[in-house]
């Protein structure tokens, strides 16, 4: 039985369709979901736009349609979420890009290359104004999204704190020990980066003492064997080749656990999947 042409099934289908070839071919479940999200926000808008109850794929990625997508998403009109800068705010720069990623790998997916739209330029769009970066960090050190794990969260929102404090990246961040943290000095708690203290304001200092009390209950399992790394896992991983992982505490979290921790909270919390790049200071 010949296979039903994706171009002329129903949209929402066709969507279904081409997140399960993302799936298949790889992609990673943060990236298919994300790619999800967009095409039905994509859908939903073009259906209540033409007040139609249907398209199909091939008339859903039609120019005019897709010009009109992207003209309101980028006017914030798309929008389910508030955002830092107020529900009125243009679309994150670097979540326009997503769209058209997305966008031009559907149409790639329905055999319509033609349609294929120009990636603007990579830039610092989603670098967040001070103040966008500290209520950012305030929301999560407050908000917590049903099912999250609370750990987890935590110290992800510490990472988050640490990141915007000393301009320092993730990878930069990673090999941090507890005893690199001083949140006793005198007249300012510091953390020593690659030999060099950053003073560390109030609102860090919380958040920071907040993870330090959640690994304490962390590493007790550890009896006395705790080495003292600043990230380390905040639940056991899964046993591979019938050997059981180490318990958390023994090792430190992987830089990329600390990214998609941060990229999946933000994502639940502030509605766009912000890289913790976006809280680095401008220069």
């Amino acid at each position: 039985m010949a296979k039903p042409n994706p171009r002329t099934t129903d949209a929402l289908a066709a969507i279904g369709t081409f997140t399960e070839a993302q799936q298949e071919a790889g992609y990673a479940f943060g990236t298919v979901r994300l790619r999800g999200t967009i095409l039905v926000e994509y859908l939903e808008y073009t259906l209540n736009a033409e007040k139609v109850a249907s398209l199909t794929a091939d008339e859903l990625v039609q120019q005019e349609r897709a010009d009109a997508w992207f003209d309101a998403a980028d006017a914030g009109e798309t929008r389910r979420r508030n955002t830092l800068a107020g529900p009125d705010a243009a679309a994150a720069y670097d979540y326009q890009r997503a769209r058209i990623q997305t966008y031009n790998a559907f149409v790639d997916h329905l055999g319509l290359t033609g349609l294929r739209r120009p990636y603007p330029p990579s830039g610092h769009g989603d670098r967040l104004e001070p103040e966008q970066a500290y209520s950012l960090l305030r929301t999560l050190a407050v908000r917590r999204p049903t099912g999250a794990n609370a750990a987890t969260a935590i110290r992800t929102t510490a990472v988050a704190a640490l990141v915007a404090a000393t301009g320092r990246s993730v990878p930069q961040l990673h090999q941090l020990n507890v005893s690199d943290v001083d949140l006793e000095r005198r007249p300012v708690p510091v953390v020593k980066v690659a030999d060099f203290d950053h003073p560390l304001d109030k609102h860090t200092v919380e958040i920071l003492r907040r993870w330090i009390d959640v690994r304490v209950g962390i590493t007790k399992a550890l009896e006395g064997s705790d080495p003292g790394y600043l990230w380390i896992p905040t639940k056991p991983g899964r046993a591979r080749a019938g050997v059981e992982p180490p318990k958390p505490g023994l090792t430190r979290a992987a830089v990329r656990t600390l990214h998609s921790a941060h990229r999946t909270l933000v994502l639940q919390v502030f509605g766009a999947p912000l890289r913790p790049y976006a809280l680095l200071p401008r220069s």
